[in-house]
């Protein structure tokens, strides 16, 4: 079975168009060259506190941070001592993710942690 469009299809408008100098029925497009932006990233923190267990904060860093046990040990310590940690540096929604993952985490288990995600400057 055939179909036949009712209509035509629209064409796109063309970009501006360069006359060349030979007889005057070629035509040579400009092409534009287009910049995008890497996007921007955002740094995950956890904050400290004096309930949440240095264990707790190890076990999240490497279960939600992919972070291996000397690694988590150090971000902890730097939270401890500190008040604040970076966890990691993402784009916009999976540092979000994160985040609620961590609060998430922290409530089931009943800790008061807090996270929060930053512009990297």
């Amino acid at each position: 079975m055939d179909f036949m469009a009712t209509q035509l299809p629209s064409i796109p408008p063309v970009s501006p168009a360069i006359r060349t100098p030979d007889d005057g029925d070629s035509l040579v497009l400009e092409r534009r060259r287009q910049r995008l932006q890497p996007p921007r990233m955002y740094q995950v923190v956890m904050l400290n506190d004096d309930f949440t267990p240095m264990e707790f904060v190890i076990a999240v860093l490497q279960e939600l941070f992919g972070k291996d046990r000397e690694s988590a040990t150090q971000i902890m310590l730097k939270i401890h001592l500190d008040g604040r940690g970076v966890c990691g540096v993402y784009s916009q929604d999976v540092a979000a993710t994160k985040v609620e993952q961590v609060l998430q985490a922290a409530q089931k288990a009943g800790h008061p942690l807090q996270a929060t995600f930053e512009p990297v400057e």
